[in-house]
Parts: structure tokens; sequence; C-alpha cells
């Protein structure tokens, strides 16, 4: 039980809390204040006495009359021997059942049950300290719907209070979605860059986050597909103005067989740049797609190398392998394989016949580092940060018949990256020198 519903339960149950103790605290103050409620009683006992010596008989019972009157409650003035100053009535059962008030039954009760004391059955005294006199206090039968419609009016803070505290409960959960609903219909207005900077750990944090991660893929995924289409767009007009070429020249041409052979070249070209272009765009993928396990670095080079030897032997290349160790990676078995064995063919076609192509594997603190060296003219220094550029190539020494369509490297690079390392080029005279370094395994 966490986040957003924790915080609700919490909040709800900080409020009943809240509101117990707030009523408690409302009921002591108006009812439980005991000095006050003495304090009465004496300056009533002591007003009844000064108006009977003052005044006799006669101005005591107009005092009475008054306070009767006042507080709603039967008052007597009685003497040592609990008789009625007035009536002369013997008071003494009524004496005796009268509580003080520090007797344990005046203690609070809720507010719609009256004051300490309150009842028929328990009247309340006040004597003065010689005994001499003493003041009875019996209050009527209360009248609890009066008394809680009454006293209801001294609770109506509590109600604002918790009207306060909702409404802050209210804001806190309404503002973040507001914005977040926000940044959702940016996003799907076309701005393909807008994130949510929320950053709460609760269910609406991981919404936030949740969408932040899938605003990224798609980012991904959507510019992927319009290079892809720029690509295509691009790089396909020339093979299909050449193949429609070749179609006609088939047509009127004495050598059929000569049109037919340059119309399969064409279509060749075109099913590799087709090719090519959808593993570079692959290569650019959904992260969640792809497979992220542990690699022994070696091995994985081992196998690319496997693979392109018939190549090297058709062009009389020897590979040589150079390896100081072997080293633990983190990656995608098949698009880090894709990115090496770009790497490696682009080295074999460019290597002078009869020469080498060296695969080294060396360690380098975090990191490891695969190197193919190829003996061809190398790359011109001005060019070397372009040749991981889709399509680009050295017209001079790695034309399109030579060099492919310029995707291999391009490919290499974006499969290199997404494994969160680096690829780079140099020339090593004679040659080119392509490093690929990857990350260690923690």
């Amino acid at each position: 039980m966490k986040g957003i519903f924790r915080k609700i339960l919490l909040w709800f149950g900080g409020l009943l809390v809240f509101s117990l103790f707030a009523f408690l605290a409302t009921t002591w103050y108006f009812n439980f204040r005991p000095s006050i409620f003495g304090n009465l009683r004496k300056l009533q006992l002591d007003d009844a006495v000064m108006a009977l010596k003052l005044g006799g008989k006669p101005a005591l019972a107009d005092y009475m009359a008054r306070l009767n009157g006042q507080f709603t409650a039967t008052h007597y003035l009685v003497d040592g021997q609990a008789r009625d100053v007035l009536t002369s009535e013997d008071r003494r059962e009524l004496w005796q059942r009268a509580v003080t008030p520090s007797s344990p039954q005046t203690r609070p009760r809720l507010p719609w049950f009256g004051p300490p004391g309150r009842g028929p059955d328990h009247p309340m005294r006040e004597t003065l300290p010689d005994g001499s006199y003493s003041l009875l206090l019996v209050l009527p039968e209360p009248d609890f719907r009066s008394s809680i419609w009454g006293n209801l009016p001294n609770y109506l803070w509590i109600v604002l209070v918790i009207v306060l505290l909702c409404y802050a409960l209210a804001v806190t959960l309404a503002r973040p979605l507001r914005d977040l609903r926000e940044t959702m219909v940016k996003f799907g207005s076309g701005d393909l860059d807008v994130r949510s900077h929320l950053k709460r750990k609760d269910e609406i944090g991981d919404l936030a986050k949740a969408f932040n991660d899938m605003a990224g893929r798609m980012k991904t995924l959507l510019t992927a597909e319009r290079r892809l289409l720029q690509d295509i767009s691009h790089e396909l007009r020339s093979p299909l103005n050449r193949l429609g070429f070749a179609i006609e020249l088939a047509r009127s041409s004495p050598d059929r067989n000569g049109a037919l052979d340059r119309i399969k070249h064409e279509s060749n070209r075109l099913t590799s740049l087709v090719g090519e272009l959808i593993q570079m765009t692959r290569a650019e993928g959904d992260p969640d797609e792809r497979i992220n396990e542990p690699l022994e670095l070696a091995e994985q080079v081992e196998h690319v190398v496997r693979d392109a030897e018939i190549e090297a032997e058709v062009r009389q290349v020897k590979l040589l392998r150079r390896w100081s160790g072997n080293f633990r990676v983190m990656g995608d078995p098949v698009l880090l394989a894709r990115a090496l064995d770009n790497v490696l063919r682009n080295a074999i076609r460019h290597t002078a016949t009869g020469t080498a192509v060296e695969i080294g594997i060396d360690g380098q603190p975090g990191e490891a580092v695969v190197s193919v060296r190829d003996q061809g003219p190398g790359v011109p220094e001005e060019m070397l940060a372009s040749i991981f550029k889709p399509f680009f190539r050295v017209e001079s020494d790695r034309g399109r018949d030579s060099g492919g369509i310029g995707l291999g490297l391009a490919i290499a690079q974006r499969a290199v990256v997404l494994h969160h390392g680096e690829i780079s080029a140099h020339n090593a005279k004679p040659g080119l020198v392509v490093e690929v370094r990857l990350p260690l395994a923690g």
C-alpha cells in the first residue's frame, strides 16, 4: 500500500482524527471550565447573601427570581441547617444529593447533554467557607434536540477546516493531472520533444514517467520512420532510373543477355539497398524490444570473423585475429553482430588484394575496444567524420561498385550508440582503422 492510495487513506484518516480531537476540544472549551462555573456560583451565592443582609427576604426573593429567569434554573438559598431562607422549607434531602464542583459527577458531558452536573437527579450546591449559607442549583430536564441545534454553531469551524483540507487534497491531485493532460495535448499536436516534469513519488509520478518513456519511444520510432522514408525517396531514385533505362535498352538492344544482366544487377542493388535501410531502421527501433544480456565479446567477434571468411577468400584477403583477452559486455547479440559485421566487411571490400585485415580486441579501464584495420588507401582526413553518415561514400576510392551504398558504417554507428558505446576511425597509413568501444558489463 503506497503512493496516492496511501496518501488519500492517510489524509482522510487524519481528518477523522482531527475531527475527533477538535470536537472534544470544543466540547471542553464550552462545557468543561470548572473554574468559570465555580466562580459563577460563588458570585451568585455572595450576591444572594448580600441581598439578604441589605434588603431582607424581599430583596432576596427579587434577586432569586431574576437569577432563575436569567439561567433557566431553580435556585435556593439555604442556611446551615439546609432550610430554605425564603420559605423555611427543609431542603436537606436536596442538599445531600447536590454535588459540589470538585465532585467526580461534574465531569464534562457532550455538548447536547448540557453543562457539568446537568440533570434532575444531580443538583449542584455552593457553600460559604463558614457553612452559614449554601446556594442550591437545580437544572431542568435538558431538551436534547434544542441542545444539538443550539450548540451546532460552535462546531462550524471544524466543518470549515475539513472543507479547506479537502480542497487542498483536491488541488494536490487535480493540478498534476491537469499539467500532464496539457503535456499530452502538446505531444498529440506534434511537439515530440515535450515531456512531463513531475517528480512525484506516487501513482501520478509513475504515470508521468510512463508517459515520458512512451513519448521517447514514439519519437524514436517516428524519427526512424521519417528517416527511412527520406532515405528511400532519396536513394531509390537513381537505381530506379537506371533500371528503367536498362529495360528500354533490353527492348531495342541486340545484346539482350547483356541488358538482362544489367537489369539483374540493378535489381540486386535495389534489394540490397532496401535490406540495408530496413536494418538501419530496426537498429533504432523500440528499446524495449531489444535484448540486453551479458555477451562474451571475443565469442561474438569470432562468429563474425568466421562468417566473413568466405568473402575474404574470394577477395584473396587474410583475416588476422589479435585478442588480448576476453571481455564481457551487455547487449543484443544480433544487433552487435550486425555492427561488427558491417565494419569487417567494409574493411574486406577496401583492403588491397593479397593483404590482410587485422581484427583486435583490447581492454581499457571500463571498456573493451574492437579494432579493425584494412590495408587500403584510407580516407581523406577531412572526410573521416563523415564516413558514418548514411549514403556517404568516398567516390574516388570507395565508389558504388566497390563500396556498396554507404549504409554499412551508418548502421554500425547506430547499433554501437544503442549499446552506449562509441565508434571512430583514423588513418593508419596504410589503411584505415575503425575502433568500436563498448562499456564492460558491471
